[in-house]
Protein backbone atom coordinates (compact mmCIF):
# COMPACT_ATOMS: atom_id res chain seq x y z
CA UNK A 1 0.00 0.00 0.00
CA UNK A 2 1.05 3.65 -1.09
CA UNK A 3 2.78 5.79 2.10
CA UNK A 4 0.19 7.97 2.97
CA UNK A 5 2.09 11.13 2.90
CA UNK A 6 2.21 10.20 -1.10
CA UNK A 7 -1.44 10.33 -1.08
CA UNK A 8 -3.23 13.54 -3.29
CA UNK A 9 -5.30 14.08 0.07
CA UNK A 10 -2.75 14.13 2.23
CA UNK A 11 -0.82 17.31 0.20
CA UNK A 12 -4.26 19.00 0.16
CA UNK A 13 -4.57 18.53 3.62
CA UNK A 14 -1.17 20.50 3.73
CA UNK A 15 -2.45 22.80 1.91
CA UNK A 16 -5.77 23.60 3.33
CA UNK A 17 -3.90 24.19 7.03
CA UNK A 18 -1.41 26.64 5.33
CA UNK A 19 -4.26 28.99 5.15
CA UNK A 20 -4.89 29.38 8.80
CA UNK A 21 -0.96 28.56 9.73
CA UNK A 22 0.09 32.22 10.35
CA UNK A 23 -2.93 33.00 12.55
CA UNK A 24 -2.59 29.83 14.90
CA UNK A 25 0.82 30.36 14.49
CA UNK A 26 0.73 33.70 16.38
CA UNK A 27 -1.79 32.05 19.36
CA UNK A 28 0.73 29.08 19.73
CA UNK A 29 3.76 31.95 19.81
CA UNK A 30 1.36 33.53 22.69
CA UNK A 31 0.80 30.76 24.58
CA UNK A 32 4.21 29.96 24.75
CA UNK A 33 5.45 33.57 26.10
CA UNK A 34 1.54 33.36 28.85
CA UNK A 35 3.42 29.82 29.84
CA UNK A 36 6.55 31.34 30.84
CA UNK A 37 5.61 34.19 32.40
CA UNK A 38 3.61 32.05 34.69
CA UNK A 39 6.38 30.95 36.71
CA UNK A 40 6.21 27.36 35.41
CA UNK A 41 9.48 25.93 35.16
CA UNK A 42 11.09 25.06 31.76
CA UNK A 43 10.58 21.66 32.05
CA UNK A 44 6.61 22.16 33.12
CA UNK A 45 6.24 24.50 30.08
CA UNK A 46 7.42 21.64 27.68
CA UNK A 47 5.54 18.75 29.18
CA UNK A 48 2.83 21.01 28.86
CA UNK A 49 3.02 22.16 25.25
CA UNK A 50 3.80 18.86 23.91
CA UNK A 51 0.94 16.64 26.12
CA UNK A 52 -1.63 19.28 26.57
CA UNK A 53 -1.24 20.79 23.01
CA UNK A 54 -4.68 22.70 23.26
CA UNK A 55 -4.01 26.53 23.31
CA UNK A 56 -7.66 27.82 24.84
CA UNK A 57 -7.54 25.53 27.73
CA UNK A 58 -3.91 26.18 28.31
CA UNK A 59 -4.22 29.88 29.02
CA UNK A 60 -7.38 29.09 30.39
CA UNK A 61 -5.42 27.21 33.26
CA UNK A 62 -2.75 29.40 33.40
CA UNK A 63 -4.03 32.28 35.50
CA UNK A 64 -5.48 29.95 37.87
CA UNK A 65 -1.95 28.01 38.20
CA UNK A 66 -0.71 31.51 38.76
CA UNK A 67 -3.16 32.04 41.55
CA UNK A 68 -2.70 29.19 43.28
CA UNK A 69 -5.59 27.12 42.60
CA UNK A 70 -6.78 23.82 43.68
CA UNK A 71 -5.65 21.38 40.88
CA UNK A 72 -9.50 20.19 41.00
CA UNK A 73 -10.69 23.55 39.51
CA UNK A 74 -7.61 23.89 37.27
CA UNK A 75 -8.68 20.18 35.31
CA UNK A 76 -12.51 21.36 35.98
CA UNK A 77 -11.63 24.67 34.15
CA UNK A 78 -9.91 22.46 31.39
CA UNK A 79 -12.37 20.06 31.15
CA UNK A 80 -15.17 22.91 30.40
CA UNK A 81 -13.29 24.66 27.37
CA UNK A 82 -12.29 21.30 26.09
CA UNK A 83 -16.13 19.74 26.11
CA UNK A 84 -16.42 21.06 22.45
CA UNK A 85 -13.84 18.08 21.56
CA UNK A 86 -16.24 15.84 22.46
CA UNK A 87 -18.64 16.75 20.12
CA UNK A 88 -15.91 16.75 17.60
CA UNK A 89 -15.53 13.05 18.78
CA UNK A 90 -19.24 12.01 18.16
CA UNK A 91 -19.34 13.71 14.66
CA UNK A 92 -15.77 11.80 13.56
CA UNK A 93 -16.76 8.47 14.97
CA UNK A 94 -18.32 7.27 11.68
CA UNK A 95 -14.94 8.45 10.19
CA UNK A 96 -12.39 6.78 12.37
CA UNK A 97 -14.35 3.49 13.97
CA UNK A 98 -12.51 1.31 11.21
CA UNK A 99 -9.38 2.24 12.25
CA UNK A 100 -7.40 0.44 15.33
CA UNK A 101 -8.01 1.76 18.68
CA UNK A 102 -4.39 2.86 19.11
CA UNK A 103 -4.57 5.25 15.67
CA UNK A 104 -7.87 6.82 16.30
CA UNK A 105 -6.23 8.01 19.72
CA UNK A 106 -3.49 9.27 18.08
CA UNK A 107 -6.19 11.11 15.77
CA UNK A 108 -7.74 12.27 19.07
CA UNK A 109 -4.53 14.05 20.06
CA UNK A 110 -3.77 15.97 16.45
CA UNK A 111 -7.22 16.97 16.14
CA UNK A 112 -7.73 20.64 16.37
CA UNK A 113 -10.38 23.01 15.84
CA UNK A 114 -9.15 24.37 12.62
CA UNK A 115 -8.68 20.52 11.26
CA UNK A 116 -12.28 19.17 12.51
CA UNK A 117 -13.07 22.06 10.65
CA UNK A 118 -11.05 21.51 7.50
CA UNK A 119 -11.72 17.78 7.39
CA UNK A 120 -15.84 17.91 7.83
CA UNK A 121 -15.87 20.90 4.72
CA UNK A 122 -13.63 18.44 2.82
CA UNK A 123 -15.43 15.20 3.38
CA UNK A 124 -19.16 15.89 4.37
CA UNK A 125 -19.96 12.88 4.98
CA UNK A 126 -17.97 9.26 6.18
CA UNK A 127 -16.65 7.14 2.77
CA UNK A 128 -17.85 3.83 2.35
CA UNK A 129 -15.36 2.10 0.17
CA UNK A 130 -11.81 1.44 0.68
CA UNK A 131 -10.17 4.34 -1.60
CA UNK A 132 -12.41 6.75 0.13
CA UNK A 133 -11.15 6.09 3.55
CA UNK A 134 -7.73 6.03 2.36
CA UNK A 135 -8.22 9.40 1.29
CA UNK A 136 -9.86 11.06 4.43
CA UNK A 137 -6.80 9.31 6.30
CA UNK A 138 -4.30 10.88 4.15
CA UNK A 139 -6.46 14.50 4.29
CA UNK A 140 -6.25 14.20 7.83
CA UNK A 141 -3.05 13.32 8.10
CA UNK A 142 -1.19 15.86 6.03
CA UNK A 143 -4.16 18.40 7.80
CA UNK A 144 -2.83 17.60 11.30
CA UNK A 145 0.49 16.86 10.83
CA UNK A 146 1.44 20.79 9.54
CA UNK A 147 -0.95 21.72 12.41
CA UNK A 148 1.43 20.62 14.97
CA UNK A 149 4.65 21.43 13.77
CA UNK A 150 3.41 24.76 12.67
CA UNK A 151 1.60 24.96 16.82
CA UNK A 152 4.77 23.58 18.61
CA UNK A 153 7.69 25.71 16.50
CA UNK A 154 5.89 28.41 17.28
CA UNK A 155 4.74 27.79 20.92
CA UNK A 156 8.16 26.42 21.57
CA UNK A 157 9.99 29.98 19.98
CA UNK A 158 7.43 32.03 22.01
CA UNK A 159 9.01 30.33 25.62
CA UNK A 160 12.83 31.11 24.13
CA UNK A 161 11.35 34.81 23.61
CA UNK A 162 9.17 35.18 26.46
CA UNK A 163 11.25 37.89 27.90
CA UNK A 164 11.36 39.82 24.49
CA UNK A 165 7.56 39.55 23.79
CA UNK A 166 5.06 41.31 26.46
CA UNK A 167 1.70 39.50 26.70
CA UNK A 168 -0.03 42.76 25.89
CA UNK A 169 0.56 42.71 22.59
CA UNK A 170 -2.09 40.16 22.62
CA UNK A 171 -1.02 38.00 19.83
CA UNK A 172 -3.08 35.54 20.45
CA UNK A 173 -6.39 37.14 19.26
CA UNK A 174 -4.96 36.66 15.64
CA UNK A 175 -5.74 33.04 16.48
CA UNK A 176 -9.22 33.56 17.20
CA UNK A 177 -9.28 35.73 13.95
CA UNK A 178 -8.19 33.09 11.89
CA UNK A 179 -10.89 30.55 13.73
CA UNK A 180 -13.34 33.52 12.88
CA UNK A 181 -12.45 33.00 9.04
CA UNK A 182 -13.11 29.07 8.95
CA UNK A 183 -16.12 29.13 10.87
CA UNK A 184 -17.76 31.61 8.85
CA UNK A 185 -16.93 29.74 5.71
CA UNK A 186 -18.94 27.27 7.38
CA UNK A 187 -22.53 29.54 7.69
CA UNK A 188 -23.99 27.70 4.63
CA UNK A 189 -27.24 28.17 5.65
CA UNK A 190 -29.61 29.90 7.83
CA UNK A 191 -29.64 27.41 10.76
CA UNK A 192 -25.92 27.21 10.80
CA UNK A 193 -25.86 30.97 10.76
CA UNK A 194 -28.75 30.85 13.58
CA UNK A 195 -26.47 28.64 15.69
CA UNK A 196 -23.62 30.78 15.47
CA UNK A 197 -25.65 34.02 16.65
CA UNK A 198 -26.96 32.07 19.52
CA UNK A 199 -23.60 30.79 20.51
CA UNK A 200 -21.60 33.75 20.18
CA UNK A 201 -24.56 36.05 21.68
CA UNK A 202 -24.99 33.89 24.95
CA UNK A 203 -21.17 33.21 25.70
CA UNK A 204 -21.02 36.71 25.82
CA UNK A 205 -23.86 37.40 27.90
CA UNK A 206 -22.85 34.95 30.18
CA UNK A 207 -19.05 35.86 30.29
CA UNK A 208 -19.04 36.62 33.81
CA UNK A 209 -19.91 32.80 34.78
CA UNK A 210 -16.57 30.76 36.68
CA UNK A 211 -14.82 28.18 35.00
CA UNK A 212 -15.18 29.35 31.43
CA UNK A 213 -18.75 28.10 32.01
CA UNK A 214 -20.16 30.25 29.27
CA UNK A 215 -18.98 28.32 26.83
CA UNK A 216 -21.14 25.16 27.74
CA UNK A 217 -23.97 27.33 28.57
CA UNK A 218 -23.75 29.02 24.71
CA UNK A 219 -23.37 25.71 22.89
CA UNK A 220 -26.53 23.69 25.08
CA UNK A 221 -28.60 26.88 24.20
CA UNK A 222 -27.35 27.10 20.25
CA UNK A 223 -27.94 22.67 20.33
CA UNK A 224 -31.15 23.26 22.36
CA UNK A 225 -32.48 25.96 19.49
CA UNK A 226 -31.50 24.34 16.45
CA UNK A 227 -32.90 20.92 17.40
CA UNK A 228 -36.30 22.99 17.91
CA UNK A 229 -35.90 24.91 14.68
CA UNK A 230 -34.63 21.73 12.69
CA UNK A 231 -37.36 19.69 11.64
CA UNK A 232 -39.54 22.87 10.61
CA UNK A 233 -36.27 24.24 8.79
CA UNK A 234 -36.31 21.26 7.10
CA UNK A 235 -39.74 20.62 5.96
CA UNK A 236 -39.26 24.14 5.16
CA UNK A 237 -37.06 23.46 2.44
CA UNK A 238 -38.01 20.11 1.08
CA UNK A 239 -38.38 19.67 -2.51
CA UNK A 240 -42.07 18.36 -2.52
CA UNK A 241 -42.62 15.09 -4.68
CA UNK A 242 -44.52 15.06 -7.60
CA UNK A 243 -48.00 14.25 -7.33
CA UNK A 244 -48.92 11.46 -9.78
CA UNK A 245 -51.98 12.46 -12.02
CA UNK A 246 -55.31 11.37 -12.45
CA UNK A 247 -56.07 8.76 -14.44
CA UNK A 248 -58.72 9.09 -16.64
Amino acid sequence: MTAIYKHPEFRIGVRDMLAVAPGMAAWGLMTGVAMIKSGLSLVEVLMMGLLVFAGSSQLAALPLIIAGAPMWVVLATALCVNLRFMVFSVHLRSYVMHQPFWRRLVSGYFTTDPTYVQFTKRFPHPADDAAGKRAQEAYLAGNSALGWVNWMAASLLGIALANSIPVSWGLGFAGILALLGIMSSLATTRLRVLAAAVAGSVAVVTYGLPLKLNIIVAILLAVAVCLLLEKPFLEAHAIKPNMPKNKP
